[in-house]
Parts: C-alpha cells; structure tokens; sequence
C-alpha cells in the first residue's frame, strides 16, 4: 500500500513533538517530511534566559535534523512561501514543490512590522535567528559607547522579559555604561492579558530598574533614533526592539485557507482548517474557533499530543479526537536575573525560587528532544 504523505511545515512547539511521538511509535503507513529554514529551533521559554546570558545558544535549541532522522522524516531545509490546495502540493522558495496528502502548518508569527519606519529602523523579537544577530551586534555596539538608550515596543508579557533580559546582561557587562531602557505601549497598563497583582509586580520591578514607562502611548512609526507615538512625542532611542502583537504570514491566508481577520488559520476543534480537512494547524499560525487562546508558546506545547495523535489517525483512515486547549495557562516570566514572576489566573508569586522552578521545567522539555531522551 502507497503511504499516507504527512508533510509539516516549520519546526514549531507542536511539530516538535510531533516529530518525537513517530520516533517513539513509528507508523509503517505514513512517510513524514519536515519542511524547515533552519536546522536549529529555538524553544522561547528560554530565549530570556539566552539574552540575559543563563544558557548558552545549544542550551536553548533543538537540532531538527536528528530528531526528524529518529522519527524517520525527511527533512527539507527551504522555506514553504504558498499551498496549492487543488493540487495538494506546497510550493517552497528553492526546492520543487511537494506533494502531500495531510500538511500541518507549524510556522509561528511574527511581530506587526507594518508602520512606518519599523522594517527599516526596528528590530523584530522574531524570527528568533535574526533578533539575536541584532542582540549580538548591540551588544558589540555598546562596549564602545555607541549605544545610550533602548527602547521596546510592545507592553506584552514578551517585551517585558525580553527588556529585562537585555537590561540585565548589558548591565552585567558594562555597568553604570550600560544603556538606559524604557518601553513604549499603547495600553493604559503592561501585561493587559494578566491579573492586576501580576502587573503590579511587574511594575515594581521595571520602576526599581530605572525602566521609563511610556504607558497609552501608541507607536506611530519608527525614525532613525526615536519611536514617535501618536501625540507627537519622540521617544530616544539608539536602537529600538520591536515586540507588538503577533502578525500572520501573509501566503497562509493567501492559499485560500479561511483565515479570522488576523489572519491566522481558523481551525475547528480537530486542529483542522474549517475550509480543507486535509490541512492541519498549531501555535501561533492558527487560532481554534470554538477555543480562542493567546498566542504563546505554552498553549503550542500542549497541541502536539493532540496533533500527532489525529495525524496519525486521520493518516490510518479513522476519526479524529477533539482537542480543548486548557482555560487559563501558568505563565512564568523572567525578570532578568534568575528570579521570576508566576502568573495564573489571578495567582501571582515571585522569586528566585520561581526562576529556579522555570529552569528545571525547561530543562526537562529541552531534553526530551536530544538524542539521548527521545524515549520515555
């Protein structure tokens, strides 16, 4: 019998595990392929950690083409840019197109990048590869005092983190010569997805740090040295980190995939697209229709059980099991030196004991997808 195509797109969270559940239970009937740019993904929970300097680069990546071989898929190193869904194949940027009979989109977001100035004279949080070339270069700027100011953009529970991050190893490095950081954001708070004891935290951190707040003041555009805001003020800043809500790639939407107004891939409770069966969706690139979740990492983890196992089944000819993504998911934030904020519901508690448990939770993620802990 000819076996079942399964082609996934990106080497996301969910793709991920995925990979490591065929490598566990291999499936005679399906030939997987893995489509990816890079042979290295990043795991964002410890991307902070990266920045601040508590991981090495190795610490914070999983090696795709090991863990593809172990599930035995093929791995293609390209970048898809559009499905033909008549045709059932993929079109990629290099490499001849490729057929499928199931494709599961894994590919993440990206920053919204689409005001003046932003692609020119800002610096994208994602993709994670091209933001920390930029990290590493800011870093190489500022041992020469070419660098006075920072500034974020975005008020979100990733901007935050990643700032104190920033703050925290350049201070480390440089001292009092370390630059100054405010934030920019249009809400009237930070974390707007989180309880108020949470923001309070925070706030007090980012006020202890020296962070200038630059709260309901929405970013227009980007200019050489400044973030200008809506009421005409110009925010200094010899580098600016750009880390706005999530934005679709465009050629999802433009395949003909029925989209939300985002968008991101609508998807019904089988993690499938509501317009074509055939494809499959997770993390960030998708959105569940009847279950709308943020977009962070925490929730694409917890959809690659489900997601391999309908794969699996719908590949093998049967029904797919409903998948209904947890109410309220437990955030941990870094605060730049290894101490961390726990955020549940209307849960908030703090300290280096919280960083302490972050890091044992993603250090035993991380390991399952090294060569030495694909089996349980």
């Amino acid at each position: 019998m000819t076996a079942v195509r399964v082609l996934l797109v990106g080497g996301g969270h969910s793709h991920v595990e995925v990979l490591r559940r065929f490598a566990e239970r291999p499936e005679p009937g399906i030939a997987l392929t893995l489509v990816s740019p890079d042979a290295l993904t990043p795991y964002s929970g410890m991307l902070p950690g990266l920045v601040a300097g508590h991981y090495t680069h190795a610490d914070v990546h999983i090696d795709l083409p090991p863990l593809a071989q172990r599930a035995g898929a093929r791995w293609l190193r390209d970048v898809v840019v559009g499905l033909d869904l008549g045709g059932r194949r993929a079109r990629l940027a290099r490499l001849p197109a490729e057929g499928f009979d199931l494709v599961s989109l894994d590919i993440g977001s990206t920053p919204d990048m689409s005001l003046p100035g932003a692609q020119e004279h800002a610096i994208g949080v994602k993709p994670v590869a091209g933001f920390l070339r930029a990290w590493t270069a800011i870093q190489d700027d500022a041992a020469f005092d070419r660098i006075d100011a920072i500034a974020v953009v975005g008020g979100g529970a990733g901007g935050v983190e990643i700032l104190l991050a920033m703050q925290h190893r350049l201070g480390v490095l440089f001292g009092p010569r370390a630059p100054r950081f405010s934030i920019v954001t249009d809400s009237p708070h930070l974390l707007p997805q989180h309880a108020p004891s949470v923001r309070r935290r925070i706030g007090q951190v980012l006020v202890r740090r020296n962070v200038v707040l630059h709260l309901d003041a929405r970013a227009v555009a980007a200019l050489p040295g400044a973030v200008l805001v809506g009421d005409g003020r110009r925010v200094a800043a010899a580098r600016i980190v750009w880390a706005t809500a999530a934005a679709a790639q465009p050629w999802v939407a433009a395949s003909g995939l029925a989209c939300d107004e985002r968008g991101f891939m609508r998807m019904d409770e089988y993690l499938r697209s509501v317009s074509h069966p055939f494809v499959f969706g997770a993390g960030d690139c998708a959105a569940q229709d009847a279950h709308p979740r943020p977009k962070s990492g925490v929730y694409a983890v917890r959809q690659g059980p489900p997601l391999a196992a309908n794969l699996r089944r719908v590949a093998r000819g049967e029904a797919p099991v409903a998948f209904v993504p947890q109410q309220a998911a437990l955030a941990l934030i870094s605060t730049g030196g290894r101490h961390a904020i726990a955020s549940r519901g209307r849960l908030a508690v703090a300290g280096d004991w919280v960083w302490r448990w972050k890091d044992r939770i993603d250090r035993g993620f991380m390991a399952k997808y090294r060569d030495h802990g694909g089996q349980r």
